[in-house]
């Protein structure tokens, strides 16, 4: 043991530092459910930057230090606080915020957010397909793209829930698929893991599984 050891131990350097690395700076997130749709699609794999709001203890919620504040709009992995699953979702409520959801339309504040034109569409819904309206959502100054489903039940009406300090009120792109705020409650900070940033490579995970070479590399919105 101990010669195998020293004959290997360049490499077990290497894979100790390399998962310091992930579990302190920076790690990947597949996708495995439409609840991003349209913006991340199963089968994408996300770069996260962990250090974008926090410096963590390794594999631990315990903060060192704040690094930075999460915005309205950023997308972020963060630990369930319902089940302790990982599950990426879109910052809607920052602390103090008051979040309301009148039939399908967010209000933050009292104000309510702007939304582009529809686009209709079908949406793959196990076997069969449901229709699908897309629109653009203005949250202050960042744009992307969210997905309505209407003859599927989701809760369309909600609040006014105010978010408490140190907490934020996330949402699925997908709204009427998404088992967001509206289901597991606000997301404390020490539950967020990090900003996703970049789809690093993807793969049509509900079909052929070839790449789709159009979304490596592609920024999120």
């Amino acid at each position: 043991m101990k010669h195998w050891l020293k004959e290997n131990r360049g490499f077990l350097i290497f894979l100790i530092c390399f998962g310091f690395f992930r579990t302190a700076f920076a790690d990947w997130n597949p996708i495995p459910s439409s609840s991003m749709r349209p913006t991340l699609l199963e089968g994408d794999v996300v770069l996260v930057n962990r250090l974008a709001y926090d410096f963590k203890v390794p594999l631990t919620d315990i903060s060192l230090a704040q690094l930075g504040e999460p915005k309205r709009g950023d997308v972020v992995t963060f630990t369930s606080p319902k089940d302790g699953v990982r599950l990426i979702k879109r910052v809607v409520g920052l602390p103090g915020d008051t979040i309301e959801m009148r039939s399908e339309r967010l209000f933050i504040n009292g104000v309510p957010v702007e939304y582009g034109e529809a686009e209709s569409g079908l949406e793959p819904i196990g076997t069969d397909n449901a229709r699908s309206l897309r629109r653009t959502e203005q949250l202050g100054q960042r744009e992307h793209a969210v997905q309505f489903l209407p003859d599927v039940i989701a809760m369309r009406s909600f609040g006014p829930i105010k978010v408490p300090e140190s907490s934020y009120f996330l949402l699925g792109d997908n709204r009427d698929n998404s088992a967001d705020s509206r289901y597991i409650g606000v997301v404390s900070r020490r539950l967020l893991i990090g900003r996703a940033h970049h789809i690093l490579v993807s793969a049509n995970a509900t079909g052929d599984w070839l790449p789709r070479f159009e979304r490596f590399a592609k920024a999120i919105e």
